[in-house]
């Protein structure tokens, strides 16, 4: 194909407008290789299939501005690497988009009246407390994947006996249960709340599927309920006695915690536990306080941070002791493993969303912090303890 060709043709060969073409010179992606003597854009075939390659390139969702960028001027040793990001980038969409499509049927499933802008605020807010949810559970299993199963460390905390009726607020995947399948006491009987577009969903199928595999008696049952409900309580009342209430990872969700807190207190039975996480200061604050030290990086928002925190959990004790005579704290904890420097200051950016700005200011100072520890011990490990309430009657 010597024979030049007009914007036209090499437009309909590529099957785009002739707008399209226009644009993308526009844009220093794709320039003519002659002109005529009207002075008349004209492509060769060199040309076309730069075309071709902007138009496929669009096609698995490429910006413009990337094709540009990295591509079309970018050499082939690019090519992997783009594909590379471009996956994890549309992953992330899919994903952004399946928690949308999830929170949407979650709110026609709950629908009692017809919806209104306030339902589409508390939609978004679910979006972005699920996206939350799901991105701290990954990041946990990716960085504490030597040690002991979080969930296993959680169950043998409880001492559970056979017999015993336990209620699981918000029980999502139910790893607790899941993990412990066969460890848990021969007869418990154990009642799960959640709702619809959950994880509980799929803890559902799991319960259908391996029925006849848990110990001897024990009996799960799961109910999609909204536990901001008052209806809800009524369902649950009927079993009350419960000799231990689980609640955890619920807190953020909940609008009203404490009218969810004293709805809990009424129907755990004499003697009871429930186990309840909820606000507490991080730990993560005291390792990334230790790390800027060395950096010679002051830590004033650390501490500030830290007391707001430390008032938060105050409050949150004080409530429970509204509700329970007891309320004992304990520690449970899991060490994380890093072996890239970046990765870890990324973290610490994300965390201090605020101070962003300045942490870059003094990147080079941290990052050396870090690589000179992974270089000396080959990770950086942190041991990090959560916190959990212990409430008696």
């Amino acid at each position: 194909m010597n024979k030049k060709m007009t914007s036209g043709e090499i437009a309909k060969k590529a099957g785009v407008s002739q707008k399209a073409v226009r644009l993308y010179d526009e844009k220093g992606l794709l320039k003519p290789s002659d002109y005529s003597e009207g002075n008349y854009r004209l492509y060769d075939k060199a040309a076309l299939q730069v075309l071709e390659k902007i138009v496929a390139l669009k096609q698995i969702g490429f910006s413009l501005e990337e094709i540009r960028d990295n591509l079309v001027q970018g050499d082939a040793s690019n090519v992997e690497e783009a594909l590379r990001i471009q996956l994890k980038n549309m992953e992330e969409k899919k994903y952004r988009i399946e928690k949308v499509i999830a929170a949407i049927n979650r709110s026609f499933d709950r629908k009692t009246k017809e919806l209104d802008w306030d339902d589409v605020a508390e939609m978004i807010k679910s979006i972005s407390l699920d996206q939350s949810a799901d991105e701290r559970h990954w990041d946990a299993l990716k960085h504490t994947s030597q040690e002991e199963d979080w969930y296993v460390k959680i169950f043998r905390s409880f001492d559970l006996n056979p017999g015993m009726k336990i209620l699981d607020l918000g029980c999502g995947y139910a790893k607790l249960w899941r993990n412990n399948r066969d460890d848990i006491p021969e007869n418990t009987r154990i009642f799960a709340y959640d709702i619809h577009g959950s994880w509980a969903d799929d803890f559902a199928k799991y319960l259908t599927d391996n029925k006849e595999k848990f110990p001897d008696g024990v009996d799960i049952s799961l109910t999609f309920d909204d536990l901001e409900e008052e209806s809800s309580w009524k369902k649950i009342s009927k079993n009350k006695g419960y000799d231990l209430i689980i609640a955890h990872y619920i807190n953020y969700e909940l609008k009203d915690s404490e009218t969810f807190v004293e709805r809990v207190s009424k129907v755990l039975g004499k003697g009871g536990v429930f186990s309840f996480n909820a606000e507490a200061v991080s730990g993560w604050h005291y390792f990334y306080k230790e790390m800027l030290k060395k950096a010679g990086v002051n830590t004033t928002f650390i501490d500030e941070m830290i007391n707001e925190e430390q008032a938060e959990q105050d409050a949150c004790d004080e409530m429970l002791r509204k509700y329970f005579k007891r309320v004992d704290l304990i520690t449970i904890e899991n060490t994380w493993h890093f072996t890239e420097a970046e990765e870890l200051f990324d973290r610490m950016c994300s965390r201090y969303n605020g101070q962003q700005k300045f942490l870059n200011d003094n990147r080079k100072k941290i990052l050396k912090v870090f690589e000179d520890v992974i270089c000396r011990d080959g990770e950086i490990t942190y041991t990090y303890g959560s916190l959990f309430r212990r409430c008696t009657k």
